[in-house]
């Protein structure tokens, strides 16, 4: 009787003796027979006996569980890690960083104790760095971390291929943004300049004539600003109590980038939208006073950036859609919008300029430079309302007073529709009842075409 034939699989394993000093010379290969009835027969291919353990092998040691640390000491949000001396988030370590090498100068515009979580912590920098050295964030840290890459030996160098492609949706924004700034602020070449003899060689306190002129021109100018600020893609979504705020904090930050733009360093003049051009004397009796030299010094800088209407209006819409202004009611979504307007000019500044990487963070932080002058025009415009009572136009006082700067108890008397740009003819509704959140700039409420743009 003929025994039936069983059909075996092979399968080749090899196993390690466990302990110390195991080496090839004691590893042993072996074969196991899978038969069809159940059975596993392993076979030494070196004639010694092997244990089960021998040849399955030892399994694998379990992954260390990932190392927990305590929140951001600053901010309470997700630690990355233990900086500068603490645990902190990655926001508040590259905040920390760029403050101290920079030698940032931050202002706090209440009482310096202003609360920082992970949803403040962008509103006030003062605060914030502050908050930062009471935790026990170190200087010293930073300045190590700097000299120890300064120290590193230098790389060899590799060819650096980046992509400077943007996506659909991001050429859409940067064309609609280009084309409103192109309407709103014509260029210099498309203006015909023409000058005025008025003061023009000594400095004054102040020039009537001048201030005139120039006023009626700022309230123009701030017009344009509002209208360009309706076509910014996705500013008409914000809330209209968060449209007012960004408009009153960064309104004078775009007026003096725009005059700045159109500088002529061969004259050393500045051109209004209307062609008027002023020299340095004729600006600072005109009213800017002892802000003239601050800002032809800016203009100054701007100079080197050579910056284009598309960088130019990039760098206006970032100037007004930044959610670290006070009071704002939707401040992370504030930041949604401000990320896609970074990122485009990132990418655009690098792709008009690929042998100049820091173009884009040299063109960034003249923010910071236009915050700072800003702040002393807020104060100009004070000075000059008490000097000069009754005739500042309404628009000025109610854009210019940056609302960041100044708190006024009383609103200024309605008589300029902000809400609307000069191409419209509109009158005011009556205001809404004590407490409603649908005003505008001075009490103004936006009519109906306006909701939700502002």
């Amino acid at each position: 009787m003929s025994t039936p034939c069983h059909h075996a699989a092979l399968t080749l394993g090899v196993g390690t003796r466990a302990g110390k000093g195991a080496t090839h010379e004691n590893t042993a290969s072996c074969v196991v027979l899978h038969s069809p009835m159940g059975y596993n027969h392993p076979i030494a291919n070196d004639g010694q006996s092997s244990s089960s353990e021998e040849y399955l092998g030892s399994p694998p040691s379990p992954l260390p569980p990932p190392r927990i640390y305590k929140p951001c000491f600053v901010c309470q949000d997700k630690s990355s890690g233990y900086h500068y001396g603490v645990s902190s988030c990655e926001g508040c370590k590259g905040f920390f960083r760029r403050s101290i090498q920079k030698n940032m100068v931050y202002t706090c515009h209440r009482d310096k104790n202003c609360v920082i979580n992970k949803n403040t912590r962008n509103r006030c920098q003062y605060c914030r760095l502050q908050r930062c050295f009471q935790v026990g964030m170190s200087k010293e840290a930073v300045r190590n971390d700097r000299n120890k890459k300064k120290k590193e030996p230098p790389k060899s160098p590799e060819v650096e291929v980046e992509c400077y492609t943007l996506s659909p949706e991001l050429e859409d924004m940067i064309n609609k943004i280009n084309k409103a700034h192109q309407e709103t602020f014509p260029s210099l070449c498309q203006l015909g300049k023409y000058t005025t003899n008025s003061s023009a060689e000594h400095r004054v306190q102040l020039d009537l004539n001048l201030w005139d002129k120039f006023s009626e021109l700022s309230t123009k100018c701030i017009v344009k600003i509002v209208e360009f600020a309706k076509r910014l893609p996705g500013f008409p979504s914000l809330t209209i109590a968060d449209q007012i705020t960004l408009l009153k904090a960064a309104c004078l930050d775009i007026l003096i980038l725009r005059i700045c733009l159109r500088y002529t360093p061969e004259h050393d003049t500045m051109t209004f939208s209307d062609g008027l051009t002023l020299n340095r004397t004729q600006m600072h009796n005109a009213g800017f006073g002892p802000l003239t030299d601050l800002v032809f010094t800016f203009a100054g800088q701007l100079l080197p950036l050579a910056m284009d209407d598309t960088e130019a209006g990039l760098l206006c819409a970032i100037c007004l859609i930044t959610g670290d202004r006070q009071d704002l009611e939707e401040p992370e979504k504030v930041e949604q919008l401000q990320e896609p307007l970074l990122e485009a000019l990132k990418v655009y500044a690098r792709r008009r300029r690929p042998d100049k990487p820091h173009m884009f963070p040299k063109i960034l932080m003249k923010i910071t430079d236009l915050r700072g002058i800003s702040a002393k025009g807020s104060e100009r415009v004070i000075t000059l309302k008490m000097e000069l009572p009754g005739s500042m136009p309404p628009l000025i006082q109610e854009m210019l007073e940056n609302s960041d700067e100044v708190e006024t108890t009383t609103p200024s008397p309605c008589k300029t529709n902000i809400a609307h740009t000069s191409t419209a003819d509109a009158t005011f509704p009556p205001r809404p009842a004590e407490g409603s959140k649908a005003q505008g700039i001075g009490g103004c409420v936006p009519i109906a075409p306006l909701a939700p743009p502002f």
